[in-house]
């Protein structure tokens, strides 16, 4: 496999939900973490996840930028 992307998921509330998606025919959840108020999360793209699915109110930074998750403000 060759180089792989990482992200980082920066929690701006207590109890956001990050959760990692499989890869294949059927779409299924991998692996879930919970984040409180503050936390980070680096998390990298595999061979077995492909989607990463973030609840809550966060900062999620790629190489591609900064993006928010939350209710709309």
């Amino acid at each position: 496999m060759g180089q792989t992307e990482y992200i980082a998921i920066r929690a701006h509330e207590d109890g956001v939900q990050v959760i990692g998606l499989t890869r294949g025919a059927d779409t299924k959840f991998g692996h879930a973490e919970k984040l409180d108020e503050g936390e980070v999360l680096v998390a990298q793209f595999t061979e077995h996840i492909s989607a990463v699915k973030v609840r809550g109110k966060a900062e999620i930074h790629t190489a591609h930028g900064v993006l928010k998750s939350g209710p709309a403000e």
